[in-house]
C-alpha cells in the first residue's frame, strides 16, 4: 500500500536501508558486522548468482540470511531476486524469512515499449496471486536506459490497475534527475504507489571531446551532494507528502574503491537532511 499517512511524525522515524550489493564478497556474518559499521541496520539484499544467497536456493537459505543477519542486528528490508515473478520458491522465502518486498526492474530489451510493458503486465498479472498469498509486495523500480518504465509517468502507466498493497512504486531519485520529470511533478505522479524511495545520485559526464563529430556521454554514480538529484529537495518534498515509508541508499559509485567511505558520508548527509 502507499506509504502516505496523515499526522506530523519526523523523519528521523523513516527506515534506512543500504543496498549490499558492493559487499558480495563478504559472508553473512561478516555483512552483517560491516553494515553496522557502516551505521545502518537495514539492507537490501540482493538474490543473485555469486551472492550469499543464490537464487536456486532461496527457500533454503533466505531464511538462514535473515536470522545470521538478526544475530548481527541487521534486518532485511526486500530482496532483489534473479527469478521469475511467478515462482512460488520467492514468496514461501520471502514469507519464511520476515521480508515483504521484492524489488523489480523490467528490461525492454529489443521490444518496442508498448510491447514491452505488456509483457511486464503479464509477469505482475502472474505474480498477483502469490502477492496475496505470501503477503508479499512487488516493488516496480524506475531505471533510466532501456527499461520499463524509464520515468515516472511510465510507472503510473504500468501500475495504474494494480493495487498498490501488492504492486507499488520504488522511485529512484538519480535516474529521475538523469531521465525522468520535474521532482515535484515526479512525485506527485507517483505518491499513490510508492513503497520505497531510493537514494544515489550521478550526472551525465562526456566521454569524449568537443572536436568529435558527434557527444558521447556516460553515467558517473558519485556521492549523494554531487549529482543531479538534489537529495535536500528530495528530502523536503517527502516530509511535505508526509512520506513514512523505507529510504535505501543504493551505495552506486563509479569509484568502486571509495564505496564504504562514501556511503557513510552519504547516511550523515542524509541524517542532517531528515533531523
Amino acid at each position: 500500500m502507499s506509504t502516505l499517512l496523515p499526522g506530523g511524525e519526523s523523519m528521523a522515524d523513516n527506515k534506512l536501508a543500504v543496498f549490499v550489493k558492493p559487499w558480495k564478497s563478504l559472508s553473512l556474518p561478516e555483512l552483517g558486522a560491516h553494515v553496522r559499521r557502516l551505521g545502518f541496520t537495514w539492507i537490501e539484499l540482493p538474490v543473485r548468482p555469486g551472492f550469499p544467497v543464490e537464487p536456486d536456493s532461496i527457500e533454503r537459505e533466505l531464511p538462514k540470511a535473515a536470522a545470521i543477519l538478526r544475530e548481527e542486528g541487521v534486518q532485511i528490508l526486500n530482496i532483489t531476486a534473479d527469478l521469475p515473478l511467478d515462482d512460488e520458491r520467492l514468496y514461501a522465502a520471502c514469507a519464511e524469512a520476515g521480508v515483504s518486498m521484492n524489488r523489480v526492474m523490467f528490461r525492454r530489451g529489443n521490444l518496442p515499449y508498448w510491447e514491452a510493458e505488456r509483457a511486464a503486465r503479464e509477469q505482475l498479472d502472474a505474480a498477483l496471486p502469490l502477492c496475496e498469498q505470501y503477503g508479499v509486495q512487488i516493488g516496480v523500480q524506475n531505471h533510466a536506459g532501456n527499461f520499463v518504465a524509464v520515468h515516472e509517468l511510465g510507472l503510473y502507466h504500468l501500475l495504474k490497475d494494480y493495487d498498490s498493497r501488492h504492486v507499488g512504486a520504488i522511485w529512484d531519485a538519480a535516474h529521475n534527475a538523469l531521465q525522468g520529470m520535474d521532482l515535484d511533478a515526479a512525485l506527485d505522479v507517483v505518491a499513490p504507489y510508492l513503497c520505497c524511495v531510493n537514494l544515489k545520485n550521478g550526472f551525465w559526464q562526456r566521454t569524449n571531446g568537443p572536436e568529435a563529430e558527434f557527444a558521447q556521454w556516460k553515467v558517473y554514480w558519485t556521492s549523494g551532494r554531487h549529482g543531479r538529484a538534489s537529495w535536500p529537495t528530495v528530502v523536503e518534498r517527502l516530509r511535505a507528502m508526509d512520506y513514512r515509508g523505507p529510504i535505501c541508499l543504493t551505495a552506486e559509485y563509479s569509484d568502486h574503491g571509495a564505496a564504504d567511505r562514501l556511503i557513510v558520508e552519504d547516511l550523515a548527509f542524509l541524517h542532517s537532511l531528515l533531523s
